[in-house]
């Protein structure tokens, strides 16, 4: 069975010394609720609960799966006492406001948490998961009858949430939905449609699920304009705000998947269900992004936490498997074999999924200061500045960290071998798992599109100037550090061919719009690497500043600057790929007519 430990040691080195994380949380006032020892103790806490109550149900879960009787759905065994221990310590409100019942501390505590969460058991973490986005929704959107009612409940985890979006027919194009709210006498609407995908749309965790559903009013505009967001609870609230008569929303049937076979992805059927308006009418969809976007952080994490699991299994794999001798000679004399870590191509298996993992957690605890800064910042221009390059950087943490997450899970399946395919040692099911994140809550080629489109090209490049800036601030002031050269100068090249190839995207799409669609996904990808890139040379920087100090722990650091090394020399040259098809363009992809794939058919 897979085996997890939260990397602790790792985290403290992003979040204490990398990113100076108790001088954060004094800027933005939470100095006092979040002192080193308390979040010292959350993340200890925090792992313990990851390791001991979720991981032994991780394979569990997956074999057994969920079941639907009679509309109701039953979690795997164990998940409802999980659930249970999560509520009771307090973990569901933990960065939720103390005015709806929350501890009040940091976003950025919560997503360290979800990384544990993610890495230890994916499935059972999405059930909470989307009740993070759904209270966010209703605290930034809905009314105070509507806080009053749903939103402690959310955040104290008696009752969960979900987001209803996609339809049979439509899924990014929302503006194709055909859920209909009709105004009731009775006040409210009548909620009628059917919705796909729903993660634990229907479960038996909490005493109540809320809905957030996308639906289109009577007069509603053509297209995304007539969207309006509707609160749908399962039960409808009594006069004490308890679960009451049961709503007309239930589950059709469980999707049957690939992967995360553990939580429940429901067909659900809205039959004139009793619903509200959160916010104005037709104006859902920016409603919705706002949970929309808390979910595409939780997806980078979910890649993230994946990256970590596999690395570690594959690591103690690597260490006790005994096959052939080193090329230069026994490594093991002792043993009839050597360990396969000392072979070359295990070990690139092995710092690639390191340096991925490593590097994916500075990206999101990077991302996770931001998050704080934009909720809890003091100074206006400091949150204006912080919404900025968050909104840069959610398509990437989203889409890049998911496909890192999915090579990662791979590649620890190939140093298992044989053994990797077989069920038994947990690593097809991280690959299986790591699939669909590649998938929902936008696919990587909407991401992009997001990216390159609406957070780049659209302000004219004035939102990237704004991270390219920051990564040429850093490459100035180490440009004479001898001991960081080999990580400055090609971050410094590649930081101003950024610019470059926006410039070149944006002048080709002056005549052809296709032009971005073309260049998008490479061009994410390249932004991923360089951002990478970017936090590694803090990370050895960092590393170089501890062992000048005489640490006494100079065998981590050291493997930080081994790890950056690695990085620099065997990952980071990718981006010369993803330049050479940037600069190629659409025309190979766009000159063939649709007849010539050879399906018989015309658009």
């Amino acid at each position: 069975m897979p085996t997890y430990q939260a990397p602790l040691r790792d985290m403290r080195f992003v979040m204490d010394e990398m990113l100076a994380y108790p001088d954060h949380y004094a800027r933005i006032g939470k100095g006092d609720d979040a002192s080193p020892d308390l979040v010292a103790a959350i993340l200890e806490e925090g792992g313990r609960f990851a390791r001991e109550v979720l991981l032994p149900l991780n394979r569990s879960g997956d074999r057994e799966g969920c079941h639907l009787e009679e509309g109701e759905v039953r979690t795997p065994e164990g998940f409802k006492q999980a659930y249970a221990q999560y509520v009771e310590g307090g973990w569901s409100g933990l960065s939720s406001d103390a005015e709806y019942g929350g501890q009040g501390l940091p976003a950025s505590l919560g997503i360290a948490l979800s990384e544990m969460i993610c890495a230890s058991n994916l499935a059972w973490g999405m059930y909470p998961g989307l009740s993070h986005g759904a209270a966010d929704a209703l605290r930034h959107h809905g009314s105070d009858e509507q806080k009053g009612t749903y939103l402690t409940k959310l955040v104290e985890g008696v009752w969960t949430g979900t987001m209803c979006l996609t339809e049979p027919h439509c899924g990014t194009d929302l503006g194709l939905i055909k859920t209909r709210a009709i105004p009731s006498d009775e006040g409210g609407y009548c909620i009628s449609g059917t919705k796909i995908f729903i993660s634990a749309g229907e479960h038996d965790l909490a005493e109540n699920i809320v809905h957030l559903v996308l639906a289109k009013l009577p007069d509603a505009p053509e297209g995304s304009k007539g969207i309006s967001l509707f609160v749908v609870p399962k039960f409808l609230p009594d006069a004490e705000g308890n679960p009451g008569e049961r709503n007309g929303v239930t589950c059709g049937s469980l999707e049957h998947k690939m992967g995360i076979h553990a939580n429940a992805t429901c067909v659900m059927n809205f039959d004139e269900a009793k619903g509200f308006l959160v916010g104005q009418p037709h104006k859902g969809l920016a409603c919705m992004f706002t949970m929309m976007n808390v979910a595409r952080i939780g997806v980078g994490v979910q890649g993230l936490g994946l990256m970590e699991a596999s690395f570690q299994n594959s690591l103690a794999y690597a260490r006790d498997r005994l096959q052939m001798r080193a090329l230069s000679g026994p490594k093991a004399p002792d043993k009839p074999a050597d360990p396969i870590i000392v072979h070359p191509d295990v070990r690139r298996m092995l710092l690639t999924q390191k340096s991925l993992a490593e590097g994916g957690r500075m990206l999101v605890m990077y991302t996770a200061q931001l998050v704080d800064i934009t909720e809890h910042g003091n100074d206006a221009a400091q949150r204006e500045h912080a919404e900025a390059l968050l909104g840069l950087l959610t398509p990437i943490v989203k889409a890049f960290l998911t496909e890192l997450g999915f090579e990662a899970t791979n590649e620890g399946m190939q140093v298992f071998g044989g053994h990797g395919f077989v069920e038994e040692w947990g690593m097809e099911q991280f690959v299986r798992d790591a699939r669909i994140t590649r998938l929902y809550e936008g696919t990587t080629g909407i991401q992009a599109l997001d990216l390159l489109g609406r957070k780049v090209l659209m302000n004219q490049g004035e939102t990237l100037k704004v991270f390219t800036k920051e990564i040429h601030k850093f490459c100035q002031a180490e440009n004479d550090n001898a001991e960081l050269r080999e990580f400055v100068e090609p971050l410094s090249k590649l930081n101003a061919e950024w610019g470059e190839l926006t410039m070149g995207v944006g002048m080709k799409a002056l005549a052809d719009r296709e032009e971005v669609g073309a260049a998008s996904v490479d061009y994410l990808l390249y932004s991923g690497y360089v951002t990478l890139a970017y936090l590694w040379a803090r990370a050895a920087r960092t590393a170089r500043q501890a062992l000048e100090s005489s640490s006494d722990e100079t065998a981590f650091y050291r493997a930080k600057l081994d790890t950056a090394r690695f990085y620099f020399h065997r990952l980071l040259p990718r981006t010369r790929g993803h330049v050479d098809m940037i600069r190629a363009g659409g025309e190979s992809l766009m000159a063939m007519p649709v007849e010539g794939f050879g399906l018989g058919f015309e658009i």
